[in-house]
């Protein structure tokens, strides 16, 4: 589902048709026109292709698990050109453009739920980081009633976090608003759909509704002032849990 949320995203900044019947023509809604002259982006629709033709759900054709091969650990180098070129050569890029904002995007087998994993555990958790993260999960939750604001995994104790992880890495990296975004395999249970369940067209219609929310906490992303205190109670960060 990943890849088809990419596609989505892609879809509506290129201003092409999600029916593939329509003429293409580069047509772009106002918000997405909005959020092309706000952002630069850097998008990998498929971070680990050997894998997945092998039917891997977690690792690339050397078996390494690309979600915790982001920095080294107790004697583990990570990444390598030899075990996991994909995150070496991403991180490259990264380290090389910077990162303002950042969203690993996954599908998870357990919770039934489109959900926010965020970055609690990471040493740079402040109120910056909680207010973006509340403003981001929040503006998406109204944009498409497929995500919410509850649910998610339980967040890491402070300090605790484990920066092998992607998201945790960027987090802490580049000091910025890193999340991961989890899909369900079968069914979105705040808003199901008995007869489709989670489907293709329904990740790609998630990732298109990505743009509102980096579009609405994209003027506080570096704001070193304490933007939080003039934020919206709607906005506020919602500790979530994975009891539902």
């Amino acid at each position: 589902m990943a890849e088809f949320f990419a596609e989505g995203l892609l879809t509506r900044l290129l201003g092409l048709s999600y029916n593939g019947d329509e003429l293409n023509d580069g047509s772009v809604d106002g918000l997405t026109k909005k959020a092309l002259e706000m952002y630069t982006f850097h998008i990998v629709p498929n971070m680990c292709p050997d894998g997945g033709v092998r039917g891997h759900l977690r690792t690339n054709a050397c078996g390494a698990n690309l979600n915790r091969e982001w920095a080294s650990s107790e004697g583990y180098e990570a990444p390598t050109l030899e075990r996991s070129p994909e995150v070496y050569h991403t991180l490259k890029a990264m380290d090389k453009t910077g990162v303002d904002v950042f969203v690993d995007v996954h599908g998870d087998e357990a919770l039934p739920f489109n959900f926010i994993a965020g970055s609690e555990g990471c040493p740079n958790w402040g109120k910056r980081l909680e207010s973006l993260q509340g403003a981001f999960v929040a503006s998406y939750a109204r944009a498409n009633s497929d995500m919410q604001t509850k649910v998610s995994y339980e967040p890491d104790e402070p300090n605790q976090g484990k920066l092998t992880i992607c998201s945790n890495q960027v987090s802490v990296r580049f000091d910025c608003l890193s999340v991961t975004l989890e899909q369900p395999f079968k069914d979105c249970k705040s808003n199901p759909d008995p007869d489709r369940g989670w489907n293709d067209r329904r990740a790609m219609l998630l990732g298109a509704s990505l743009l509102d929310p980096l579009v609405y906490v994209q003027p506080f992303l570096r704001d070193q002032g304490s933007f939080w205190e003039s934020m919206q109670d709607m906005d506020a960060y919602i500790r979530p849990t994975e009891k539902y």
